[in-house]
């Protein structure tokens, strides 16, 4: 199997799979997408398994790549729904202010996609896949940290991992500097997000930025550190589904809305580790047992 890849790589990499269309009833597919990281691509694979369970004929767009390139197939009825991130849906699409409320979050991207878009947002998932920064309990218990307030004081005896775009985005670095002070890096290396928990591992870098849900973190027993002033915006996903094939077949929501409270950090930090660690699984067999697992298969 081709190693999946993360989310930082999708940025910059577009991907395609062939078309698989499932056996249901006589109403037109449903054309469901994702982007071409691992989590996304686990959870097209469970909105897609999930309708086909209920008798609706699916059609898989999966490994679109980037959020443009998804949110351009929807609008243009390519895809009909795929799952987006509250933090994504307000910074990179309606180019709002970052917030670490979720309901506000979510209520904003729902008002805003129905009005200016004609696409619903279905029922969100409580897990949070935001920006972390996270390092080994040895270094945690050493320089005695535990949040961000500690590190911001700390920084200048650390080295930390970071993929380009943290240095520059507003809710990465600057963010963390303006908010809390300090977080003056002793040295800051670019790291390949794929190669950053090895960079952790071997010591190269003190600290890394990561995504929350991870399951490299808990793998390999990491301290992520609490963002005690709340920079970092939240992330919450949700189907978000074309208003007019919701019209024309309701029988969609209910399915797909059923999922949200089941996929909480912990059981989404366990499904991206069965697919990026040493199991290397194909997402959709991850998918698959995860619905078994919860009598929805």
């Amino acid at each position: 199997m081709q190693p999946t890849l993360s989310r930082a790589r999708a940025l910059t990499l577009l991907a395609a799979v062939p078309l698989v269309a499932s056996c249901g009833s006589g109403s037109a597919a449903v054309k469901v997408g994702s982007k071409s990281f691992t989590e996304e691509l686990i959870l097209g694979e469970i909105y897609a398994q999930r309708l086909e369970q209920t008798g609706q004929q699916v059609t898989r767009k999966l490994s679109l790549g980037t959020t443009d390139i998804a949110m351009a197939a929807l609008k243009r009825g390519e895809i009909d729904l795929y799952p987006e991130y509250t933090g994504t849906a307000l910074l990179n699409v309606l180019h709002l202010p970052p917030t670490g409320d979720p309901q506000r979050a979510f209520d904003t991207v729902k008002s805003a996609y129905a009005k200016q878009f004609g696409l619903v947002w279905l029922d969100r998932s409580p897990f949070n896949d935001t920006q972390a920064i996270a390092t080994t309990q040895k270094v945690a218990g050493y320089y005695a940290l535990g949040r961000l307030s500690d590190l911001a004081a700390k920084a200048n005896e650390l080295r930390l991992g970071a993929v380009p775009e943290f240095l520059t985005r507003a809710d990465g670095l600057p963010g963390l500097q303006q908010k809390y002070g300090g977080f003056k890096f002793k040295q800051t290396k670019i790291v390949d997000n794929g190669l950053k928990y090895e960079a952790l591992e071997r010591g190269d870098v003190d600290v890394i930025i990561a995504f929350s849900t991870e399951g490299r973190l808990k793998a390999d027993s990491l301290v992520v550190l609490e963002d005690d002033k709340h920079v970092f915006p939240v992330y919450n996903a949700a189907p978000v589904v074309r208003k007019a094939v919701l019209d024309a077949n309701s029988a969609l929501a209910g399915p797909l809305n059923k999922l949200a409270p089941l996929l909480t950090n912990d059981v989404m930090q366990d499904l991206n580790l069965q697919v990026d660690g040493p199991q290397k699984r194909e997402p959709a067999d991850v998918a698959r047992d995860f619905l078994k697992q919860n009598g929805l298969a």
